[in-house]
């Protein structure tokens, strides 16, 4: 029997871990700016055994605005950047669809993409949170039963989100 060990926070891109301002959609590494807070915020959550996990509505690749290699080079330097930082990200989720083009089952608010990390790291979803800006973030991590979802201003720091998670913790 696998054991769903692994204790993990689900964290929005867009708005969240970086800055949108300006931007629908950030597809290129010039204009990948990190927010303030995030580096001490994720830190907070690995120092706590967390499991970092990044799901992502990427609708501007089913419009054709953008390519999966451009968002892949965003991640890229998004990976690098925190990992210098000594910030281990496990895995990036992203959906390429958009309803505009045809319907998924990962595109946010549905769970497709947080059922699909728990699934593949084992991830024990009464024990994980999600942080997010929108209300298609929260309504996903509530469908995948998740412990809790926390909203944030949308390009506002995480590290009251992050704090109130390990505030949970010792509940």
């Amino acid at each position: 029997m696998i054991q769903l060990d692994k204790k993990a926070v689900f964290i929005d891109r867009d708005g969240v871990i970086n800055s949108d301002e300006g931007h629908y959609y950030i597809h290129k590494p010039e204009d990948f700016v990190l927010n303030e807070g995030i580096i001490e915020g994720l830190k907070l959550l690995q120092d706590a055994g967390f499991v970092l996990i990044i799901i992502t509505n990427q609708g501007g690749i089913a419009k054709g605005l953008y390519t999966s290699d451009d968002m892949n080079r965003v991640h890229e330097l998004l990976i690098k950047t925190l990992s210098e930082k000594g910030i281990t990200i496990t895995d990036i989720f992203y959906c390429p669809h958009h309803d505009s083009i045809s319907s998924c089952s990962c595109r946010k608010p549905k769970p497709g993409m947080i059922f699909e990390a728990i699934k593949k790291h084992f991830i024990n979803p009464k024990t994980s949170y999600l942080i997010g800006d929108s209300d298609r973030d929260i309504e996903a991590g509530n469908q995948a039963r998740l412990k809790k979802s926390i909203k944030i201003q949308t390009n506002h720091s995480i590290i009251p989100a992050c704090k109130a998670i390990l505030n949970d913790l010792q509940k």
